[in-house]
């Protein structure tokens, strides 16, 4: 009888490591471009140490702060969904800002004409307005992707701007409260409040409502046939399609549910905060949104830590806005350097393989 030799076999890295491997680039990539913004500053003459240590440590040094941050997360981690959303099916959704603004709209709508219902009906019905308001804001750009072939990417920044226009219509001549000097709504009825899960100072509920939304969107893409289907349209739209995947609809519905997301996004943002619809009140989420999803290469299950770091830059900068008199503008440097070196990171990884 020959005898066999026993190879072992190799050792498999852990999942942690692997993704501890992956880190690596990135964290180096982030450090980097603080040390470079870090010659900004101090070539305005101002303390390297002390606005880092204000930009890092705001967000924990108090209750306040790490509410200010959660609140702050909620719109730009749902933002940050509306994009790599789609960009799992392959389009470029730039319209977040557009469908925040029609579920803003929305849920306002709904909660102005229904104010009287109580609160168990208001409430959802607030919600579920700004979801299909805002899904039927990335159902106009999707169909004329499906039915005329034009590119999303045009038509989903275009939508932006009639957005910005029916706000302003809205909030003057339809609904108007003439008392505030501003283009904005009357409040709605307060059974479409969101509850509070801190009094002081104020957490509202929608934060449990984001969590729960990146749950599903984990779920549903990465555990789903629907969301595999999703998948591999994504990655190779002909052999989808040669598999029996109609690439169009997912087309379509990356869209739909895109705007849906970002149209939660805006219901909480009157249902929570606001109370009511105010021109302007989508601040810069888009961007934001839209760096997070490009920071966290399109991966579900990244963009919640991402836009809490994200989250953490904001709040740290407006407090070293006030504390240290450093124009705010100097995070969009860091958070602009944070994308680049990030992108290099990949670029130089993929010459290195």
């Amino acid at each position: 009888m020959s005898e066999q030799t026993f190879n072992p076999p190799l050792p498999q890295k852990t999942v942690l490591q692997t993704a501890a491997q992956k880190a690596v680039p990135y964290l180096a990539a982030v450090i980097v471009s603080f040390l470079v913004a870090g010659v900004f500053i101090a070539a305005m003459g101002f303390d390297v140490l002390k606005a880092y240590e204000t930009i890092f440590f705001t967000s924990f040094r108090s209750l306040n702060g790490f509410v200010q941050t959660l609140l702050k997360l909620i719109p730009l981690m749902l933002h940050a969904y509306a994009f790599t959303v789609p960009l799992t099916a392959g389009k470029y959704n730039i319209g977040a800002e557009g469908q925040f603004l029609a579920g803003a709209i929305g849920a306002t709508a709904v909660g102005i004409v229904f104010a009287s219902l109580p609160p168990l009906v208001l409430l959802p019905l607030v919600l579920l307005g700004g979801i299909l308001a805002g899904a039927f804001w990335g159902l106009i750009p999707g169909w004329l992707l499906y039915r005329f072939s034009i590119n999303e990417i045009l038509t989903t920044t275009l939508f932006n701007f009639v957005s910005f226009n029916l706000v302003d219509f809205i909030a003057t001549k339809v609904w108007a409260d003439t008392a505030a000097g501003h283009p904005t709504t009357i409040a709605i009825g307060e059974g479409g409040w969101l509850p509070l899960l801190v009094n002081r100072p104020p957490l509202h509920a929608g934060i449990l409502l984001a969590l729960a939304l990146a749950a599903a969107v984990y779920v549903y893409t990465n555990r789903t046939v629907a969301g595999y289907d999703l998948v591999a349209t994504g990655a190779n739209p002909r052999a989808a399609k040669v598999y029996g995947i109609n690439v169009r609809r997912m087309f379509i519905l990356s869209l739909v549910l895109a705007g849906a997301i970002a149209g939660l996004s805006g219901a909480i943002e009157v249902a929570g905060v606001q109370h009511r619809l105010i021109e302007g009140m989508q601040s810069n989420f888009l961007v934001l949104g839209l760096i997070i999803g490009l920071l966290a290469k399109g991966n579900n299950l990244a963009v919640p830590f991402v836009a809490f770091f994200i989250a953490i830059l904001e709040v740290g900068a407006s407090a070293m806005q006030r504390t240290l008199m450093i124009p705010v503008q100097m995070i969009f440097i860091v958070e602009a350097l944070v994308l680049v070196f990030v992108l290099m990171s990949d670029v130089i990884g993929r010459r290195r393989r």
